[in-house]
């Protein structure tokens, strides 16, 4: 579990965060939506420590991040695993390198036992014998998989995806959505997600935070966001008059099953 307390975070005179409080739960998929320039990015950033919070605290399961010095950051940073938007791969390396780069980086593991992680990871994402294949040899959805795979490599608590849905076609997202959620079940991980893919909010969102002005403005699950009546952020999701006609017709259907129970 992570929990954010009162965050407050400016940059010159521009406030960004204001007095922002958040649980994002163990076990599920946590979301972090709102338009650009509401402070989202700047959020996530806080938590993972590349922005300092000006007031408040972030607590990795009741350990102060916020108070800690570098060196002491270090062990939960090894908890994090990382899914940037771009997967973030390192073209020259082979798909398997890529993998065991923060093993060899982080931890003590003999080449064999990277190895076998690697393939294990692999086989997860379901991308088994391609260990030896360069990133520009891999399709966008399976570069997202192989970045999913090294994120999972050191065995995380927490795992954050940034745009994890970035660029792909809307089959493929489907693919790394389902992925994302079956790990975090599995494995029982913090995820937190940001994302603008409404698609992947109403599917896998089992905890949405909706940031704007800098505020925690809502929050919910996949299910509130369908039938809340909070204006800014049926104005965010349902910008369009097609968004508009498909939560008219959930709400129908949910008003329908109700009565029928």
């Amino acid at each position: 579990m992570i929990e954010v307390v009162k965050v407050h975070k400016s940059f010159g005179e521009h406030q960004v965060l204001n007095d922002i409080s958040t649980t994002f739960e163990t076990g599920k998929v946590n979301m972090i939506i709102g338009q650009s320039g509401q402070g989202k990015s700047v959020l996530a950033k806080c938590i993972v420590g590349l922005h300092e919070v000006d007031q408040g605290c972030i607590l990795y399961d009741g350990r102060n991040f916020s108070d800690l010095e570098g060196y002491e950051r270090r062990d939960i940073r090894k908890e994090i695993g990382m899914l940037f938007q771009g997967s973030a791969l390192f073209d020259s390396m082979s798909v398997e390198k890529n993998i065991m780069f923060p093993l060899s980086m982080l931890t003590n593991m003999t080449k064999k036992e990277m190895q076998m992680r690697a393939d294990f990871c692999l086989e997860r994402v379901n991308l088994s014998g391609k260990n030896k294949l360069l990133p520009a040899e891999c399709s966008g959805g399976m570069q997202k998989r192989i970045a999913i795979a090294r994120a999972i490599s050191m065995k995380p608590k927490y795992l954050f995806c940034d745009e994890p849905n970035s660029g792909l076609d809307p089959k493929t997202s489907i693919v790394i959505d389902n992925l994302i959620r079956e790990i975090t079940y599995e494995y029982g991980i913090t995820t937190v997600v940001i994302t603008h893919d409404m698609n992947s909010v109403i599917e896998i969102g089992d905890n949405i935070v909706f940031i704007h002005e800098g505020k925690n403005w809502w929050h919910g699950d996949r299910k509130d966001i369908i039938t809340t009546d909070n204006p800014e952020i049926n104005s965010f999701v349902y910008a369009s008059q097609f968004m508009k006609d498909i939560k008219a017709s959930m709400q129908e259907n949910l008003k329908s099953n109700i009565q029928n129970l």
